[in-house]
């Protein structure tokens, strides 16, 4: 049955819908239009996406890791959601395809994606929104989107504004129980909120999405540099990635080489009134924001009060709460070209440290939706 999918698909081509989602751009699929088996999909979307090559000139890709996504939702399997999600990371330049992370700004697009699809049948609430559970089969964790619909269909258009994205749309609000997931398995996978790797303070965390987050001073940079300058800093990204491939072992993903994650964020003082400065390598292209999940695991290094970004923020700055609260704290993340808000109720107790609960706000938006064809 994948085999004559394949071969239906090569021919007629696929359903898709491209939609922004955050500060990230993606095909979203159902999972029954594209093959089960994994080598046949990764195929498919190799060639949708027009990889490899770094223009992506034959395919839908945008010749930049955030704009070559892809997010492919189902009906959930399990009573505790509405829908699966799995991202999937393609390449630009090289053809691979992976799932060893997760994608936050992309998760922002499945609930609108559901209800368009047939997925789901909600009822709006007194205030005009839906409401969809959607598990993110990547790490495993459950998140609820809140967004705005008008008959039966979600509404884009609203007044809330993203750092790094122009104009306004609808709000999309995520909101995660507990970690946002977790790839390594643990909050903080070393077992410490501090540790030294190749000679670096660092702390190694992951509520969502794996990051080191380390001190921008001891790489050698101010830490508010323009991406531009940082990624033809070929000196700085050699040390940045040392550090990243010794840390990926301790964070118990084995060599990290060829992944995608973990991510590196180098913090230093807030510039903005925000809490702290954040440059994010994602993990070799420098992010021109930062991304939902990382936000949301940088927030929750700073909140522990020790470690690298503890160090340098200025807590209390914008935010609410203590830390240690039922609402949490808000931690404002500066980034070249904004800040995002994430919010997060982190709670230590004889087990150690806990999240209680994360939120971020984000938009999304239907940009396409029609057949794609992947290149012979």
């Amino acid at each position: 049955m994948s085999s004559d999918l394949f071969a239906t698909i090569e021919r007629y081509g696929v359903r898709c819908m491209l939609m922004r989602g955050g500060t990230s751009k993606g095909a979203y699929f159902l999972a029954t239009d594209l093959p089960s088996d994994r080598a046949e999909r990764d195929d498919i979307l190799l060639r949708v996406m027009g990889s490899p090559d770094p223009r992506q000139i034959d395919g839908i890709g945008g010749a930049h890791p955030l704009t070559s996504k892809v997010a492919i939702v189902s009906t959930s399997e399990t009573d505790e959601a509405d829908v699966d999600y799995l991202f999937l990371q393609v390449g630009v330049e090289l053809a691979f395809v992976t799932d060893k992370q997760n994608c936050g700004n992309l998760l922002a697009g499945v609930g609108p994606f559901a209800l368009e699809r047939g997925l789901v049948t909600v009822h709006s609430t007194s205030d005009g929104t839906a409401s969809v559970r959607i598990r993110m089969i990547n790490t495993d964790g459950v998140a609820r989107a809140r967004f705005p619909m008008r008959d039966g269909r979600p509404f884009y258009d609203g007044d809330c504004a993203i750092a790094g994205v122009p104009g306004t749309a609808a709000p999309v609000e995520l909101l995660f129980e507990g970690t946002a997931g977790s790839t390594c398995g643990a909050l903080f996978p070393t077992g410490n909120t501090l540790d030294v790797v190749d000679g670096v303070e660092v702390t190694c965390v992951d509520n969502g999405m794996p990051v080191v987050v380390l001190r921008a001073a001891d790489v050698g940079i101010k830490g508010d540099e323009p991406c531009e300058a940082l990624e033809a800093d070929q000196t700085l990204r050699d040390r940045v990635e040392r550090i990243r491939l010794a840390a990926g072992p301790l964070m118990g993903l084995g060599d990290v080489g060829a992944l995608t994650v973990p991510k590196m964020t180098l913090v230093s003082r807030p510039r903005h009134g925000g809490t702290l400065m954040t440059r994010s390598f994602i993990p070799h292209r420098c992010h021109d924001a930062i991304g939902v999940l990382g936000a949301v695991s940088v927030a929750t290094a700073v909140l522990t009060g020790s470690g690298p970004a503890a160090s340098v923020a200025t807590l209390g700055a914008g935010g609410d709460g203590d830390g240690d609260g039922d609402a949490g704290k808000r931690v404002v993340v500066e980034h070249p070209t904004g800040t995002l808000d994430a919010t997060v109720a982190l709670h230590r107790d004889g087990m150690g440290w806990r999240a209680a609960q994360s939120g971020i706000m984000r938009t999304a938006r239907k940009l396409m939706d029609g057949t794609v064809f992947p290149r012979n």
